[in-house]
């Protein structure tokens, strides 16, 4: 086995990184609520990573939750289903939390055939079986996978279905399930770790047949005990490995997970199939069992509405395209001192421009921010202290590369590799000129890709 293949047993964390104030308290403690369905959707046509797909009904179509509304033939795409029962409307245009134009299709909706007990119950409740599992060849997975629509719900939105599929050029020995959720307030993974772990489990399961992986690790940060006890109790009798590791951020970043858990190494532009490991996010996982076991596309998701300019933080069972305003207002509204909504969190999370942003298979959480939050000194110019680099869990170098970005220089930006850059903000929030590191990455990212 190659120095990069070898474990280093015990690793638990990973060098660098930050420890900010986790504001979790805010929301772990409130049930999962499912929010009933909307006056209307809309929901954009592209959700994921790759091409967006293609409308597949027409304006006045009847649909129900559930129908495939929108596909496409490309390899790396996931198709779109509708999230309520109702008449399709005419397509326009919706604008994503970085800024995207996107075509969307809007739903009004009709008369629902389920109640939100009947929907909770349907995505968290009910019997997981992990018996005969062999059943289901890795075709008949990944195929269920693709037609559900699922995407990597931790944010990146890369569609599972070629995540997970047999790789014979290279092969894996391990399915990694994050339940870390390092984000700050961000508690939607560990309120679906503590009301179905065993959802979590089969679509681990699942998950390792599709690869032919033979070891299932799931990983949780210490500061959620609650929810090792769980998912450790679903897993009695499996194969299944609770892994628990060091709070740190970013702990939930593939590669900082991976060394963690395995002490593998991903090489700098690399990806985890380069050291035989798959990555899910634990809700992608339940969903995967959801797929296979039940038929059932990927049409809601949990989403965290929280953060000090919240009145009523929850966690959030929501359609998919209902827009971010609404689920704001079903938590209460907005305090009198909100200052910034954030889509995601704090950290690596996009300020939102409005509120009629619809939600997407990627959305995590809502972030609001009050002035006190956002209270911080004006930028200075660097003084080259280097804190940006001490903390970079990829030990780049993010002050060249956010000062390249900003002086239109891309071949300097990218031979400080920028574009493997994850955009996590340990930079940013060390930065002691308060210069808006992560802001200028992000731009420059996307200047080097043209």
């Amino acid at each position: 086995m190659s120095t990069a293949l070898q474990e280093r047993p015990g690793a638990k964390t990973f060098a660098r990184g930050i420890h900010p104030a986790e504001n979790k308290e805010l929301a772990e403690h409130q049930t999962i609520e499912v929010v009933p369905s909307p006056a209307e959707v809309l929901i954009p046509l592209l959700q994921h990573v790759g091409p967006p797909c293609t409308l597949a009904v027409k304006t006045r179509d009847e649909v129900s939750v559930g129908t495939k509304i929108a596909a496409s033939e490309a390899f790396i795409s996931a198709p779109i289903h509708a999230t309520i029962d109702g008449i399709v409307g005419r397509p326009t245009v919706a604008t994503l939390p970085n800024g995207r134009h996107v075509e969307a299709v809007p739903i009004k909706a009709g008369t629902q055939k389920n109640t939100p007990e009947e929907i909770k119950r349907d995505f968290l409740g009910g019997e997981w079986s992990t018996a005969n599992l062999e059943r289901f060849t890795s075709e008949q997975i990944v195929a269920a996978v693709r037609e559900a629509g699922i995407v990597g719900q931790g944010g990146a939105g890369f569609p599972t279905s070629v995540k997970i599929a047999l790789n014979p050029k290279k092969p894996v020995d391990t399915v990694l399930v994050n339940g870390c959720e390092c984000e700050p307030y961000l508690t939607a993974d560990h309120r679906l770790m503590l009301e179905s772990p065993s959802s979590i489990i089969t679509g681990a399961l699942l998950t390792a047949r599709a690869s032919g992986a033979d070891r299932v690790l799931i990983a949780i940060e210490d500061n959620k005990p609650d929810a090792v006890a769980a998912m450790e109790k679903a897993a009695t009798g499996t194969p299944v490995k609770i892994v628990v590791l060091k709070t740190k951020y970013p702990m939930g970043g593939e590669k900082q997970t991976i060394l963690s858990s395995t002490g593998r190494v991903v090489p700098t532009g690399g990806l985890p199939l380069d050291v035989g490991v798959v990555v899910v996010n634990v809700a992608s996982a339940s969903a995967i069992a959801r797929a296979v076991l039940r038929n059932k596309p990927l049409t809601h998701r949990i989403v965290t509405v929280t953060g000090a300019g919240i009145r009523s933080p929850k966690n959030l069972l929501a359609p998919i395209g209902i827009s971010y305003g609404e689920l704001i207002e079903f938590c209460g509204g907005l305090t009198p001192d909100a200052k910034r909504i954030v889509a995601g969190g704090p950290m690596m999370g996009f300020t939102l421009g409005s509120l009629a942003t619809p939600v997407t298979k990627g959305t995590s959480g809502i972030t609001v921010m009050t002035s006190a939050d956002l209270a911080k000194s004006e930028e200075t110019a660097c003084v080259r202290c280097g804190r940006c680099v001490d903390v970079c869990p990829l030990n780049l170098v993010p002050t060249k590369m956010a000062l390249a970005a900003r002086h239109h220089d891309w071949d300097l930006a990218k031979r400080y590799h920028i574009l493997a850059c994850m955009e996590c903000g340990c930079c940013g929030y060390a930065c002691p000129a308060n210069i808006p590191l992560v802001q200028l990455i992000r731009m420059g990212k996307a200047k080097a890709r043209e």
